[in-house]
């Protein structure tokens, strides 16, 4: 469970990512590659025209900024191993079947027992080893010291066994992930070189909306490949629970631009391309990139833990809209209203209650829902904010320190809201009330973790409880009662996928 989650409007678009394990296609994920085009000989584009007589302002002169650059963004490919079931006659090419497997005719695909044990993710029985299947990707990112460290997204090293970037004068070095980060979709290689160009990094905060900004990168494949365009917008909140306040452009950013770096109009680097917002897996004018200031936090982290630690409040929230802000008598709708709010956690020692509207953390507005996300994932563990709040027709401040989020899974046991662990192995909460809407349910239990007999019966986390042994899961207590009562084994009522089945569980 994402506890600091916000509910968005549902969107018709696609966020799609580009650069992944497998090469980039259409689909609800996250990423686009940016790479530089470096040593371009043609004609320079001579854009620096003034824009009025009077400002003495100038188009930047992106020719140079791809000269001075260009050789500082990189290519890069990655190879990984993905694991495919082999239920397809195949040419012998297969690894060979274990003795359990060669005990009988492989399981019939229509028969009723073979969807069983695929959708509890149990061993078919008599099922074909599963194949190691190669998988390749392309990407791109950018140096950020002559020793070899290098930026880039997530995404685009996610599962690779091996990750190799090209330089723009034809060197390939075998690269180390030092570490990557999934929240904000930042990762950081290490080269084994010396001497490298390098870019400068620079800062959003002077950044404009309609400034000029450039992209460099690989797009397709085609490496060194540049675009430009302008800051449509800050601090954009994106409907995938993110943690980054995008910055929002035209830039062209396609396949393969994932990880490289937007240059401002002084050839300084304000952003990692991220993300593009499309129908037809293609770039459509809005594109989206990490700010540079939250890339170089976990940069840091990274290098010297080798690993990144998020700042946790503990509340799901959703949009203010304005029949909301009549309701509380907001002067307009802005804010993010607290849906729920996860016991223990910062926000509620903090005394932050349902139905509560936050306006502003530490001074900073919180305009759209997004806002506080993207400011706690900004945030670190243990800090301490102010929280201006709307309750109730008044203005309310509250001060919390906030938590470290992986501590989730000690936070549950602290919270007893673990069952049974000895018998039955399950975490679990209560549903939130989109989620009721969203399942169509009015009763049941997330469950978080699956362990011991649970586990080994094929209940998976994301599952939701409805009913244990015919007795309505409607909340922990209850859940309790009926393992009081249970003997050898009990039937749990689970909700997977839009389907109700039933899991029968043998305890210990």
């Amino acid at each position: 469970m994402n506890t600091l989650s916000f509910t968005p409007r549902r969107l018709t678009l696609a966020l799609v990512a580009a650069g992944a394990l497998g090469g980039a296609g259409a689909g609800l994920v996250m990423g686009l590659q940016a790479h530089a085009a470096t040593g371009v000989t043609a004609p320079a584009l001579a854009l620096s025209t003034p824009v009025t007589a009077t400002s003495g302002v100038v188009l930047p002169s992106f020719a140079q900024i791809t000269a001075q650059n260009g050789p500082a963004v990189v290519n890069i490919s990655v190879t990984g191993i993905t694991r495919a079931s082999s239920d397809d006659n195949d040419d012998g090419d297969d690894e060979q079947p274990t003795a359990h497997q060669r005990r009988g005719p492989k399981m019939d695909p229509n028969d009723p027992m073979y969807e069983f044990f695929r959708q509890f993710g149990l061993p078919v029985p008599n099922a074909q080893a599963p194949r190691n299947v190669p998988t390749h990707g392309l990407g791109s990112g950018f140096i950020i010291s002559p020793d070899g460290l290098v930026l880039t997204n997530a995404h685009v090293v996610k599962g690779a066994s091996e990750v190799v970037v090209k330089l723009t004068d034809r060197r390939e070095f075998r690269a180390k992930v030092l570490g990557s980060d999934p929240k904000t979709d930042v990762a950081v290689l290490k080269i084994d070189a010396q001497n490298l160009p390098t870019v400068k990094l620079g800062s959003t905060r002077d950044l404009q909306v309609g400034e000029w900004v450039l992209a460099i990168g690989s797009p397709f494949g085609f490496e060194n490949s540049v675009t430009a365009g302008v800051v449509s917008a800050k601090g954009r909140s994106l409907p995938d629970d993110s943690l980054v306040p995008f910055i929002q452009t035209d830039v062209a950013v396609n396949p393969g631009n994932s990880g490289g770096p937007l240059f401002n109009a002084r050839g300084e680097v304000v952003g990692i391309n991220s993300q593009i917002y499309s129908r037809s897996g293609g770039y459509q004018g809005v594109s989206f990139s990490i700010p540079i200031e939250l890339a170089a936090k976990i940069k840091d982290q990274i290098v010297a833990t080798g690993k990144v630690r998020h700042a946790q409040l503990g509340v799901t929230v959703q949009e203010v809209n304005q029949a909301f802000a009549d309701s509380f008598k907001l002067d307009k709708p802005e804010g993010a209203l607290v849906a729920n709010v996860s016991k223990g956690s910062a926000a509620d020692k903090a005394g932050l209650e349902p139905g509560d509207v936050i306006r502003q953390v530490d001074g900073q507005p919180i305009v759209a829902s997004g806002d506080l996300p993207a400011w706690v994932g900004q945030a670190q563990p243990g800090q301490e904010a102010k929280f201006t709040v709307w309750r109730q027709g008044k203005s309310v401040e509250l001060t919390a320190k906030l938590d470290d989020a992986s501590d989730k899974v000690g936070n549950l046991a602290k919270n007893d809201n673990s069952v049974a662990k000895g018998e039955l192995g399950l975490s679990m909460r209560p549903l939130e009330p989109q989620e009721r809407r969203e399942l169509g349910v009015t009763e049941g239990l997330v469950i978080e973790q699956a362990r011991g007999p649970a586990a080994a019966a094929g209940v998976q986390a994301g599952d939701v409880l409805l009913a244990i042994n015919g007795a309505p899961a409607k909340d922990i207590a209850q859940v309790r009662a009926a393992m009081a009562k249970a003997g050898k084994s009990v039937a749990l009522l689970i909700e997977r996928n839009g389907d109700k089945i039933f899991v029968p569980v043998r305890l210990g």
